[in-house]
């Protein structure tokens, strides 16, 4: 039962990245070498973020919400930002179209992190004698952020890599990415500072990482149209 349930869980933690890659256009492309490279740049933003989060932030006495320490988080947070822009215009790419492009490096980033933050506890825990449903919510949230690092990515080529935008769509592409960004900090938010339990917070995640999808979907369709 331990190695099922556990099976069940790493399956929708690391699936869907899976899934994601071999259903799109990515595969044919062969763009398994963009993923790699995001997947390692996103790995050396952990380890700054790691580095500032210890030098700048204090260990919280109890588990409540401090404005001042998150607002350094979401701050500090902005140097995934950095290096999603490193990934998307340094990084030497294959000949493959911005939409490729964006969507390889938002799956490497995504299965880094999923990586990074839930192998380990999901080894140690899952596989432990009574049945929790923790690590299935916390599958859960790899999806949400999934999808939400795909957004991310889509919004940072049109920043970045898309010169002719219209002007229009400018403020909202920024505005959309802002919340992206800081997307930890609210969620910490209603953890801390509302009291949200995990599954209510799961379920915002999720929700709202489809919104966000859609929006971005959107925006990146307007500015693929060719301006009149």
């Amino acid at each position: 039962m331990t190695v099922f349930h556990f099976l069940n869980c790493a399956i929708l933690t690391f699936g869907p990245h899976a899934v994601y890659y071999s259903a799109t256009p990515l595969s044919e492309y062969d763009t398994i070498g963009t993923s790699v490279k995001a997947a390692l740049v996103y790995l050396g933003t952990a380890l700054v973020k790691l580095i500032c989060l210890a030098t700048f932030l204090k260990l919280p006495e109890n588990d409540s919400f401090d404005p001042y320490q998150e607002s350094l988080k979401a701050l500090i947070g902005f140097v995934d930002v950095a290096g999603l822009y490193f990934a998307l215009t340094q990084l030497t790419h294959r000949n493959i179209s911005q939409n490729h492009k964006f969507q390889a490096v938002g799956l490497g980033w995504a299965f880094a992190d999923s990586v990074l933050h839930r192998l380990a506890p999901l080894w140690v825990g899952a596989r432990g004698l009574e049945f929790t449903w923790e690590y299935i919510l916390q599958g859960l949230e790899a999806n949400a952020n999934l999808v939400l690092n795909l957004s991310l990515a889509a919004l940072g080529s049109l920043i970045w890599l898309r010169k002719n935008k219209p002007r229009t769509l400018v403020p909202i592409i920024y505005a959309c990415a802002g919340i992206l960004a800081t997307m930890p900090s609210i969620t910490s938010y209603l953890r801390h500072g509302l009291g949200w339990l995990m599954p209510k917070v799961i379920a915002f995640e999720l929700l709202s990482s489809l919104a966000m999808a859609f929006v971005s979907w959107q925006l990146f369709s307007a500015c693929q149209r060719p301006s009149a």
